[in-house]
């Protein structure tokens, strides 16, 4: 590991410059903070990379969409490059073409990340979209409307697809009542009925410097991506944020829920509410979770249904930690014929993780790849970018790529044992199966 933190390691940048309110470097892995007059928080972390990207996100996920209204901020990011009061869609995409940038948009759950990667050399020219986007996005009518029918057409098919609808129907039975059991597309009829003064009014409302961060890597210079950043987001203005209401608790009992489709195979989602990220748990139990079938073909549940019975092709389970909440879910395809056998034999090795600890090859194999594999996220600037702006939306530490490999390594198997039987519950399983029901046992 000390190789990649010796790539990542900066030369200390140690005095404010004007435009910055505060400022400092973290010596363990050299990434500089600096928090603008309007409230922006930027993080600038130096790579040997002749590019530069930028990534902002905002608390400006699904989670917020108003009631009647899902989907509206998928839609507003969706709609946040296709013109500003300066350009027009085709004038943004000919100049991103002629510069050779690459922009991405997306709206999650919780944040909507926008992320955008230029050569050094057209720094100024990246920054100068960036605000464009940022403070000047106008959402002329005759593309919300253009939009507003992709994304419809997106939502229909989405429709079609039986393990998106497995998903879906999942996540609603688990979080009723609640903005994470809704699609973050929304649907028909919610995106259907917003009108360009909804966009205008989320934007406004969420799209704040001091409802931000930005994260930039690259092989720049402090002094002038600072300065760069000051200049072209210093006039983006602060403002309140709207209030952030926790979501209703999970429902704590299980269910189980058929869909019938005429298809070859069951489509089978199986699980329960999880832990949030700062749970102190979280280590443990994501090193359980490659163990117990986060590990593709090599984890228990791959073995029992797939190497060993020849039941599916894919199996898998996840364990979803947001800022929040938690999921922790089972994915099984199957023929419909053994969907009860797959269902059964995932339950059984449930109970047999809480009352058998794990060998300690199985510990080591999901040590050694968990750490193995880290660095791999972090072997282009944008996956930099995107690890500095999830350390800092999830408060994990500027120090957290040194204490990453620390904290997976400390856990033992005692530890997997606890929280298996603390934090998994193969009595209480919301179940949903999508399939031919005939020929489901």
């Amino acid at each position: 590991m000390r190789y990649l933190v010796s790539m990542l390691v900066l030369t200390g940048w140690l005095s404010s410059l004007p435009g910055a309110a505060h400022a400092q470097a973290s010596p363990a892995i050299g990434v500089d903070e600096v928090i603008l007059d309007n409230g922006l928080k930027v993080l600038l972390l130096k790579t040997p990379s002749p590019a530069v990207t930028f990534q902002v996100w905002y608390r400006a996920g699904a989670r917020y969409d108003p009631p009647g209204r899902e989907g509206l901020a998928n839609l507003t990011a969706d709609l946040l490059t296709y013109g500003t009061l300066r350009r027009s869609a085709v004038e943004i995409t000919d100049e991103l073409d002629f510069i050779g940038a690459r922009l991405a948009v997306q709206c999650a759950r919780d944040v909507t990340t926008l992320t955008l990667t230029v050569l050094k050399k057209d720094l100024e020219t990246g920054l100068r979209l960036l605000a464009d986007f940022l403070i000047e996005a106008s959402f002329p009518p005759l593309e919300v409307e253009r939009r507003k029918r992709f994304v419809v057409a997106q939502i229909r098919s989405k429709e079609e697809n039986p393990g998106e609808i497995a998903r879906d129907v999942f996540r609603a039975a688990l979080f009723p009542r609640s903005p994470y059991g809704r699609r973050v597309n929304g649907d028909r009829d919610s995106v259907q009925a917003m009108g360009r003064n909804d966009i205008v009014e989320f934007y406004r409302a969420r799209y704040r410097p001091n409802n931000a961060v930005l994260a930039a890597a690259g092989d720049f210079s402090h002094e002038e991506i600072v300065t760069g950043v000051n200049s072209a987001l210093g006039p983006w203005i602060k403002g309140p944020i709207p209030e952030e209401l926790p979501p209703p608790p999970p429902p704590t009992n299980g269910r189980t829920i058929r869909i019938q489709k005429k298809l070859a195979q069951a489509n089978i989602v199986m699980g329960h509410a999880g832990v949030p990220r700062s749970h102190p748990d979280f280590y443990p139990l994501y090193v359980m979770n490659h163990i117990f079938g986060g590990a593709g073909l090599a984890s228990r549940l791959a073995d029992a249904i797939r190497n060993e019975r020849g039941l599916a092709y894919s199996v898998q389970s996840v364990m979803n930690a947001r800022k929040i909440l938690g999921t922790f879910r089972i994915a099984v395809q199957t023929k419909n014929e053994t969907a009860g056998e797959a269902m059964e034999i995932t339950h059984r090795e449930m109970k047999r993780l809480r009352t058998e600890e794990a060998t300690a090859r199985e510990l080591r194999d999901a040590k050694d790849y968990l750490i193995g594999s880290f660095p791999l996220s972090l072997d282009t600037n944008r996956g930099v970018a995107r690890l500095l702006t999830r350390m800092e939306y999830l408060q994990l530490g500027l120090d957290y790529v040194h204490r990453y490999p620390e904290l997976i390594e400390e856990v033992t198997r005692e530890d997997v044992l606890r929280t298996a039987r603390t934090h998994l519950h193969p009595d209480r399983l919301t179940v949903v199966v999508v399939g031919d029901l005939e020929k489901i046992k």
